[in-house]
């Protein structure tokens, strides 16, 4: 798809996450808008995936290591063809195929089971090491948030991976800046993420995480220093986002981390992020 294609399909990302946590009356709005960009174009422009074949060993791989923000995930699936868009309405029910946090036995086109967070990475690094032994080339996606960095199992992850030199191995972290009890600075003090994996040995790129050419941009050039001849490091792309990105009123509000939109709420959202596709 070309860029404004995937702009579209991220505005239909934005839709399905404020109509599925509506609908569910619980979920995580503000880290699944904040996410829709680049999810819309791993899923619509960079990603080697096939829906009739979920399962294809030399695919591209996805992890969202913050896994509360699945919403933004189940509507790239369905909207891809994993499985029918009906489905999105189930969200958090009882037997759904969609839970609150992405299970890989439940839902079809996951690669990976997350929701504890800080172990995305380390999974996407077991992934990137066996596409290595196996002589595959497939990419290894995994997806980050900020506020997620907290967790030391992603910097042991983050060691090993370059130890090894996973250069198919790429990380995107959503820095938005919040977490769910305020700024990611006050709550932590975390900052210069990316001198901090650079320290550690990887890869690193600063982009605007809304703007869909510089995420291509920044996936190519990682794949780009994967292949023989490159640097042959993990690349991790700090995408400078806003959280609730898309719903004015949303954005840039730690509260709606995970907080239901009412009925007039919900009819301003919908205004403001416009048709879908």
């Amino acid at each position: 798809m070309n860029e404004t294609a995937i702009e579209a399909f991220a505005r239909q990302i934005r839709r399905d996450v404020v109509s599925m946590i509506k609908e569910a009356g619980d979920g995580h709005a503000g880290g699944s808008l904040s996410a829709a960009d680049i999810i819309a174009t791993l899923y619509c422009g960079a990603m080697r995936i096939d829906p009739s074949d979920p399962r294809k060993a030399n695919r591209d791989r996805f992890i969202l290591s913050k896994g509360h923000s699945c919403p933004a995930l189940y509507a790239a699936l369905a909207r891809r063809g994993f499985f029918p868009v009906e489905f999105l309405s189930s969200l958090r029910r009882l037997n759904s195929i969609l839970q609150g946090h992405p299970d890989m036995n439940k839902t079809p086109g996951l690669d990976a089971t997350t929701g504890s967070l800080g172990h995305g990475l380390a999974i996407g690094a077991g992934m990137a090491a066996a596409a290595s032994m196996r002589g595959l080339d497939y990419d290894v996606f995994v997806l980050l948030g900020d506020g997620e960095l907290d967790e030391g199992l992603i910097w042991e992850s983050a060691s090993c991976a370059a130890h090894r030199r996973l250069g198919h191995l790429i990380a995107f972290v959503d820095n938005n800046g919040l977490q769910a009890d305020g700024s990611v600075t006050e709550v932590s003090g975390m900052t210069n993420i990316a001198a901090r994996f650079a320290a550690f040995g990887w890869r690193t790129e600063e982009i605007d995480g809304h703007d869909v050419g510089a995420i291509l941009g920044a996936i190519e050039r990682a794949r780009e220093s994967a292949r023989p001849g490159g640097e042959e490091r993990p690349t991790v792309i700090i995408a400078h986002t806003i959280k609730g990105k898309g719903v004015p009123f949303m954005e840039g509000d730690p509260s709606w981390h995970k907080r239901v939109p009412t009925d007039a709420e919900y009819a301003a959202a919908m205004a403001a992020l416009g048709s879908g596709i």
